[in-house]
Order: structure tokens, then sequence, then C-alpha cells
């Protein structure tokens, strides 16, 4: 029994770690010790659950226990970690949910293994990776040209004899979709444009700087994306 017990934490380790390796090559909030933590401790409490469930019932033929009943928890505390890594950015947008889900589906592995779903597990493992790695790269490349598009946000101070509506013209004449404009009045009596446009992946946040910057009337401008 101690062998089985073993070889499931070492699935589940193994599998957490392909996870987590996956989140440190794109530098994301969630490590390869926090992925394997989460699946080996998610195993672990399935094992335990399983096994009390067995162990209690020899005691009498009173005692019913759900040999899941633990791994149910897991299911849903897990959320708390997957809503720390949930970010609310300046512009708005928000980042850390394909993080977050991977938190959740790491549990998921840990609960598989645990339970003995040695097969499932792994195949489950092979096609969340394939889902984060290789299918969004697939569907921008056959998919509509929206999903190859990326959303910048842009500040810029306008010069003071500069008409704001001329100005946004001659962005729009750049191929821009602009999403949100805001127009307000600097301390030094300047105009000020914010506004989130919409521009193909493979534009650098460099060359839409440059770009805006040459639009006749812009005194500064500033590119986040």
């Amino acid at each position: 029994m101690s062998m089985i017990v073993l070889a499931k934490l070492a699935i589940s380790a193994l599998l957490g770690l392909m996870i987590g390796i996956e989140r440190e090559l794109k530098h994301k909030p969630l490590g390869l010790k926090t992925c394997m933590v989460i699946a080996v401790s998610s195993c672990l409490l399935t094992i335990v659950s399983i096994e009390s469930a067995v162990k209690f019932a020899e005691f009498s033929t009173n005692i019913r226990t759900d040999p899941m009943r633990l791994a149910a928890q897991v299911v849903s505390g897990i959320g708390f970690i997957g809503a720390g890594v949930i970010l609310r950015r300046n512009n708005d947008a928000i980042s850390g949910l394909t993080t977050a889900a991977i938190i959740w589906g790491a549990s998921g592995l840990g609960i598989s293994a645990g339970a003995g779903f040695y097969y499932e597990a792994f195949i489950g493992a092979a096609i969340i990776l394939f889902s984060v790695n290789v299918l969004p790269i697939i569907i921008k490349k056959i998919g509509p040209k929206q999903l190859r598009q990326r959303e910048m946000r842009a500040k810029i101070t306008l010069n003071e004899d500069q008409d704001v509506t001329a100005f946004m013209r001659a962005i729009e004449e750049h191929d821009f979709e602009l999403r949100h404009v805001r127009v307000r009045d600097t301390k030094d009596h300047n105009r000020q444009i914010e506004l989130r446009l919409m521009t193909f992946e493979k534009n650098h946040t460099t060359d839409i700087y440059q770009l805006l910057r040459k639009v006749d009337g812009a005194s500064s401008v500033e590119v986040e994306g």
C-alpha cells in the first residue's frame, strides 16, 4: 500500500511540475513550486479521504463516509488561491484568469492521481498544456483577424492650437480601431487625449509610439501595451 501511495504522490508531483514549468517559462505569478505543492497536497488529501472512508467503514456498518469528501473541499477551497492571482491593471484590463484556472486545474490533476485515475490525469495535463500553448496559435492563424489584435493604451498631449477632432481623424487613418477616448485639459492648459486602440500583435509598442509621434499636433506621447 505504501508503494501505491508513493506512486500516486510522485505522479501528482510530475504533473504539477509539467504545469509549473509552462508557467515559469512565461514568467507568470504561478510558478513551479506552487503548482507542485497544489498538486501533491490535493493528491494527499484525496488519498486520506479515500483511505479514511475505507478504514472507518470497517468499524461499523452504520458508518457511511463519502470517500471523495475532502477532495470536494479542495475543489472549492482552491478558489481562494486562484483569486489572489487575478489582477486589475491601471488600464482596467483583467489579467491572471488563465493562471487562476491552471491553479484549479493543478488541484484537479492531483485529485485524479490521488484517486488512482493516472491515465485520465496525464491526458488532462496534456490537454491543458495544448490548450494554453498550442491551440491559441492555431486559432490565431486560421481564425478571424480580430483574434490577432491586442489592446493598447495611449496618452497624447496636443499642441495648444491643435484641433482635437482633426487629430483623431488623423489617427484613424492609420487603421487603428479606437475603443475608448477621453479628452481633458491639463494644468498647463493643454489638451490631453487618453485612448484605447486595437492593433495587430505583430506591431510592437515602440512601433505604435513612433507612429503616433509622427501625427501632426502631438507634443508628447505615452504608450502602454
